[in-house]
């Protein structure tokens, strides 16, 4: 998380008390006015005669140090590049690679409102996605040290629901929003969204899903299908479990017994094998990006996914988030392991933001990928299966 400059605490507090109950009032318009699920799911398609092409936004962190004058202005800028990228590319699809908001610093119930800004560029062009979790969009409050230091913690009133007119209580505290809540209120209040809440007997983890990317002559034709799996961090360890990895084993057997159609993967905290492959100096290894700037901070064991990932032929690549210094591919097995580029201007570091791309065309099946910045420019084009 970035270290953003901090103010005295009477203008600290003042801000706080404005923010809240500014926020419960935009939180009661936004959801006002967002559209509820009224149409079935549906599979995604390839556009006739055009590839299939998809704008992966990474660490947005929205909500960031929200009581300051630095945060919000952090959430207008990741604004501002996920619009660039989706005006730049226009994407048929986009995913949210983790770390959508950095809930450690929302106040009382706020998420969903971060979780709804996150969404607005994407949402608002009509273009639909789907999203997992990373290991802040739980993660505990941190109380701010500085709140403690000249007077006494704030007294926090709470606004006004549509529903309560309350001075407290459960929904005005700092216990924070759940995975499962998370994902229950983007599925149930937008019909753009195609993620979904995953087994039950695979909680604590939440966003485990696979979609199927159909032909553009047969919707029952797939091209590809792409898997999505929450990483953990944030309420629980940071790790993808046996269990994660036998739900896969079964899921692929059941839709692809043969290993003959194409699988892309996605979750947010890179695998052990990221550590493996990551370059060092200036050997590259084959790696194709432009930010090699930290070293992988990978999952905290290593429980089956990867090994059992590398006997699938079918598997093409798998997307990661998290480290905002790296954004580079590196070919590992038979497959190729790739970072995202860091997208929101929450988060720490100070390089500049962008997303990464990818293209699947469908005859011949391929998939193609590059980095979109801030700034319009694309760099770092490779081919990760043809």
């Amino acid at each position: 998380m970035a270290k953003s400059p901090r103010m005295s605490s009477s203008t600290c507090f003042s801000l706080l008390f404005h923010l809240i109950l500014t926020v419960g009032l935009h939180h009661r318009q936004v959801r006002g006015t967002v559209s509820l699920r009224t149409t079935p799911e549906r599979n995604l398609q390839v556009p006739e005669n055009s590839p299939f092409k998809i704008a992966l936004f990474a660490d947005l962190h929205f909500g960031e140090d929200s009581w300051t004058d630095w945060g919000p202005q952090q959430d207008v800028n990741s604004v501002k590049v996920m619009s660039t990228v989706l005006d730049e590319e226009h994407p048929d699809f986009v995913i949210y690679l983790g770390d959508v908001i950095t809930a450690n610093n929302v106040l009382i119930q706020n998420a969903s409102l971060y979780w709804e800004q996150a969404l607005s560029p994407t949402r608002a062009r009509g273009i639909p996605w789907a999203s997992v979790f990373g290991n802040h969009d739980d993660a505990p409050f941190e109380w701010p040290m500085e709140w403690f230091s000249s007077t006494r913690v704030p007294q926090i009133h709470c606004p006004a629901s549509a529903n309560h007119s309350y001075s407290g209580g459960e929904d005005c505290s700092f216990r924070g929003t759940t995975r499962l809540e998370l994902m229950n209120y983007e599925i149930e209040h937008n019909t753009l969204s195609y993620s979904r809440s995953g087994p039950k007997d695979l909680w604590p983890s939440v966003s485990n899903y696979v979609l199927k990317l159909s032909s553009s002559s047969d919707p029952e034709l797939p091209v590809a299908f792409m898997y999505f799996l929450d990483s953990g961090g944030g309420s629980y360890p940071e790790v993808i479990s046996n269990t994660q990895t036998e739900w896969f084993r079964l899921k692929s057997q059941e839709i692809n017994p043969d290993a003959r159609v194409p699988e892309l993967i996605f979750w947010h905290i890179p695998s052990k094998a990221y550590k493996k492959v990551a370059p060092w100096f200036y050997a590259r290894k084959n790696c194709v990006g432009s930010l090699f700037m930290e070293s992988v901070a990978a999952q905290e064991a290593e429980l089956g996914m990867m090994k059992l990932l590398e006997k699938r032929p079918s598997v093409k690549a798998v997307f990661v988030g998290h480290n905002h210094g790296l954004d580079w591919c590196c070919p590992y097995k038979k497959m190729r392991l790739c970072f995202a580029r860091h997208t929101g201007y929450g988060g720490y570091g100070n390089w500049p933001r962008g997303a990464r791309v990818l293209e699947i065309t469908q005859e011949p099946f391929s998939v193609k990928s590059w980095i979109r910045m801030e700034d319009g420019h694309s760099h770092s084009e490779v081919i990760l299966s043809s």
